[in-house]
């Protein structure tokens, strides 16, 4: 919605909004928009009778914004549907779609076709570091890079919000099952992706990860051409790890079994790699110069809260990580790993998203956290709204991973972690925090603690 607005102000409109109190890096975004922001939902927020009023797909009925505008029969839409309309219709849409690595893969999509002088518009579902907001609207007939989520739409449209975007360039990273709230199961996740695909013209493209074998099966449903890429060996666009040294991994490439060169990608962990190869299938679909994107890579500087160093102290590192689905925290782990594979490493989990609150993925946290040494899971976001058996058995969770020999434990209070983190973190160790939401403001703990300590 924030990506959403800036567009709007770029476009022209005369922008007001409203939400509830906000949490960095959002309420952040929020305040460099420079627009009136009502921090509670009232029917007078619409009072000065707006064209239109896009509603995000975090509000349903029983809003008393959303009744007014109902009641005074206004013009209301999704956000998905607006961009349809306003930004994409006039532009090549790129949609970066995929149950992993989609706000990396698109901003760092972004970042290389604008290094290599495509000049493309961008939507990015996160704050990224290389520019100045998260949605630029270039001019029309220019490739327009858009985050592709397959979450709802909004209360009144439950289709997936990719299924608005028209692609010319479409890029599926992944399927696994996730958005419990929304999917049955699997099956439901890829009847959505299939019919992403049928908005793609026949002189489109479709750039599919080949170590993904649920994405792989779209292959045949596409309309277009299509471009494998990752690291098995009959992909169309086959990378290969040679090392990895001071954060920053090598990466060859080959296209076609043809050698397409060799990029130093300043991030870390094979799932960063494969977000690196879909930006580089993207930018060769263009006709981007190998040379121009090889003198752009390692100045990429990545996005906010995706493996981002927020504090040090005492030779300890401090991380941040929007992981929350089992896979991708299990692959940042690695990532971790591989990055500081000399530390000992503290994974500290906020059961937050409508499905990693649920025994869903009792299972797979077990294994997900396996490469970790300290574990701590904190409360479970909005517990009360979940019947008791339905609920991840935090107890069960830690008890599993300490029979396979980790510290682990299920801590109910924020201040409690943060003093177990200050008593027991020693020179050397690396603190990785995991939550797609605000985890009780424990960053902001830590770092008044840290500072506390220091005095």
């Amino acid at each position: 919605m924030v990506a959403g607005a800036r567009l709007a102000l770029e476009a022209g409109w005369n922008i007001r909004g409203s939400d509830l109190p906000l949490y960095p890096p959002t309420s952040e975004m929020v305040k460099a928009l420079g627009v009136p922001v009502a921090t509670e939902y009232a029917a007078a927020n619409l009072d000065w009778d707006p064209d239109v009023v896009i509603i995000g797909n975090a509000l349903s009925r029983g809003n008393p914004e959303v009744e007014a505008a109902l009641e005074r029969r206004l013009h209301i839409v999704s956000l998905p549907e607006w961009l349809k309309d306003v930004v994409l219709r006039r532009r090549r849409p790129i949609a970066i779609c995929g149950t992993h690595g989609k706000t990396t893969t698109t901003a760092l999509t972004a970042f290389l076709l604008d290094r290599a002088g495509a000049a493309p518009g961008f939507l990015i579902g996160g704050e990224p570091l290389d520019f100045p907001h998260s949605a630029r609207l270039s001019d029309e007939g220019s490739p327009f890079v858009i985050e592709g989520d397959e979450y709802d739409t909004a209360f009144f449209d439950k289709r997936a919000k990719f299924l608005h975007y028209l692609p010319e360039i479409a890029v599926v990273t992944s399927i696994e099952f996730d958005h419990g709230d929304i999917y049955d199961d699997l099956a439901g996740i890829e009847r959505a992706f299939r019919l992403m695909l049928r908005q793609l013209p026949q002189t489109g493209s479709l750039a599919i990860c080949a170590d993904s074998p649920e994405a792989l099966a779209l292959r045949p449903h596409a309309p277009c051409r299509t471009l494998t890429y990752g690291f098995a060996q009959n992909a169309d666009f086959r990378g290969e790890i040679a090392h990895v040294a001071s954060g920053l991994l090598s990466l060859r490439t080959w296209r076609h079994g043809k050698r397409w060169g060799e990029f130093r990608v300043p991030l870390t962990g094979r799932h960063n790699a494969q977000n690196a190869l879909a930006a580089l299938a993207v930018a060769s679909i263009i006709g981007c110069a190998p040379d121009a994107l090889r003198q752009a890579m390692p100045d990429f500087k990545g996005v906010r809260r995706r493996m981002e160093i927020f504090a040090e102290h005492n030779g300890i590192t401090f991380v941040d990580d929007f992981a929350h689905h089992p896979t991708a925290i299990r692959e940042t782990i690695a990532a971790a790993r591989m990055r500081w594979p000399a530390a000992r490493l503290w994974a500290i989990f906020e059961p937050r998203s409508n499905t990693t609150v649920t025994n869903r993925f009792q299972g797979e946290l077990r294994e997900a956290f396996a490469q970790a040494d300290i574990i701590r899971i904190g409360p479970l976001h909005r517990a009360e709204r979940l019947p008791e058996d339905q609920r991840l058995d935090r107890t069960t969770l830690t008890k599993d991973l300490q029979s396979a020999g980790r510290d682990a434990q299920a801590v109910d209070a924020i201040e409690e972690i943060v003093a177990g983190i200050l008593e027991k973190t020693q020179t050397g160790d690396v603190v990785l925090f995991l939550s797609n939401g605000a985890f009780g403001d424990i960053f902001n703990r830590v770092k008044q603690a840290l500072g506390s300590a220091s005095e």
